[in-house]
């Protein structure tokens, strides 16, 4: 599938995750902050194009990646297939209005679930983090990233389609009161703030650019520092883990 066969479906959307894609540095650091709770087999929620799947392929983990977009579905399965260890690349809608009897076959059947970046595009994201809940497995690890902060919220955030961004209060909230158990949450990539606000509150852009990303990956080492020196307290993102009670 061409990337311009995607960007008709999801203009926007697509050309961030494809730029994106070209930050191998930012993405390994994104996924070192969670791969060492993922266990048994394996969901990605809103795969996209596979940005962090490949990592966690590449780590040999098994895994099912997912979207609700079919374009993304089938660029996954192009783009990994021969991969022993993917399991299947479904259509999945989170915010399903009649979800568990859709996705019955999905009950119980993951013991890790993670989304990135997914929330924020769900009207009601209660609904969405209870339809992970019935798809995990009892004491399964859920992991969720999310962008941080009300405040931040701007030109970029509304052509991504994002309802909202978090604080970790807000966050906790949503998943405690879907039967979930917090094991840890912090904030992710301080010196993204920056970018961010001059990008989206001050210039008012309306996509990521491949510049501004560029830029940003090669001084990733730097934001990691940051991110250890400020004990993770402030972050572009939130993450959360936790365990189904």
């Amino acid at each position: 599938m061409s990337e311009k066969t995607i960007s008709l479906a999801d203009p926007i959307g697509s050309s961030t995750l494809q730029v994106i894609a070209k930050a191998d540095r930012f993405n390994q650091w994104m996924y070192s902050e969670f791969k060492s709770v993922l266990k048994g087999e394996i969901l990605e929620a809103g795969s996209g194009i596979g940005n962090i799947s490949s990592l966690v392929i590449g780590d040999g983990m098994s895994i099912t990646l997912s979207d609700n977009n079919i374009d993304y579905c089938d660029w996954l399965r192009e783009k990994f297939k021969g991969a022993s260890n993917l399991k299947n690349v479904l259509h999945i809608d989170l915010a399903h209005p009649d979800f568990q009897n859709t996705y019955f076959t999905l009950k119980e059947r993951f013991d890790s679930i993670f989304l990135l970046n997914v929330l924020e595009h769900l009207e009601d994201d209660h609904a969405a983090i209870a339809n992970c809940n019935y798809m995990m497995k009892p004491e399964g690890n859920l992991v969720v990233l999310v962008p941080a902060y009300r405040w931040l919220y701007c030109s970029l955030d509304k052509e991504l389609g994002h309802y909202r961004r978090y604080t970790q209060k807000t966050l906790r909230t949503v998943l405690e009161n879907e039967r979930f158990t917090t094991k840890k949450i912090r904030h992710f990539n301080c010196l993204g703030i920056f970018g961010w606000f001059l990008s989206g509150k001050i210039f008012q852009s309306k996509k990521l650019g491949d510049g501004e990303m560029g830029f940003f990956n090669r001084i990733v080492p730097i934001a990691r520092l940051m991110d250890k020196i400020t004990f993770k307290k402030i972050g572009l993102s939130v993450i959360i883990t936790a365990t189904k009670r």
